[in-house]
């Protein structure tokens, strides 16, 4: 049987990138996925690209919104009977150096990763306390959360917020059999990183042991790792994915 046969996963910024790669996984192993994105046409797209039918469904949603967010989730139990794991990877970024960074990019990077991930946590919480079997909630934090970033004290601050959240949270749920775990991916081949200049690449990747990026796919297992019963004695933990970048 396939890792999450049966089961409905909600995935937040699903509509490009990790979201998208967390999705593919999760519909490879069996489960049926709502996909949610601040872009409606683009992830309504990325849901029919799943090539599975009434098995995904893509659905507009600012994770800022906790109206809109209990709206994504609820859809999964409307549709599909239950939510069984919620992924919230939704992010942003809005780089600059302290001295540049205005107070509306510091603003916008921690309303997203950290109200957004909490808006997650407290609806998918909310239902899978409530149903049989209880739930998985992984929470994507990044590696500059742990090491810092030059440019990214927002997006630093927001990320090691996850972490300290995640944990918070499994301590509060874990008596329910709902589970919340986060990971800290590193520098990993997205639209985002192909962007950058290659000076800039060339300087990140010279921090990895590995001495390679990550490819989402990657990612996407240690997701599944965490949604599925293969973990089912952990919470509160935090992988990182980073090729030994943190160390």
């Amino acid at each position: 049987m396939a890792l999450l046969e049966g089961r409905t996963a909600v995935v937040t910024g699903a509509a490009q990138g990790l979201g998208y790669a967390i999705a593919q996984a999760f519909v490879a192993e069996g489960a049926n996925v709502v996909l949610g994105d601040l872009n409606e046409e683009a992830v309504v797209e990325a849901a029919r690209q799943l090539g599975v039918g009434d098995r995904a469904v893509g659905m507009g949603c600012n994770v800022v919104e906790l109206e809109q967010v209990d709206a994504l989730a609820r859809k999964a139990v409307e549709v599909f009977g239950s939510l069984d794991v919620m992924v919230n990877n939704a992010g942003i970024t809005r780089d600059a150096t302290m001295r540049k960074m205005t107070e509306e990019q510091f603003d916008q990077v921690i309303a997203v990763h950290l109200r957004g991930t909490w808006n997650g946590l407290k609806t998918a919480s909310g239902i899978m306390r409530e149903q049989e079997g209880g739930g998985s909630i992984i929470n994507v934090s990044s590696i500059s959360g742990k090491v810092g970033m030059l440019g990214q004290t927002n997006y630093s601050a927001a990320k090691a917020g996850i972490v300290g959240m995640t944990k918070a949270a499994a301590k509060e749920v874990g008596f329910k059999n709902v589970r919340v775990n986060a990971i800290q991916p590193g520098f990993i081949n997205t639209a985002m990183t192909a962007a950058m200049r290659q000076d800039v690449i060339d300087s990140k990747l010279a921090e990895i042991p590995m001495g390679r990026a990550g490819e989402p796919s990657e990612v996407a297992s240690v997701v599944l790792f965490l949604a599925s019963d293969m973990s089912s004695y952990m919470t509160g933990t935090v992988q990182e994915i980073a090729g030994g970048r943190h160390l």
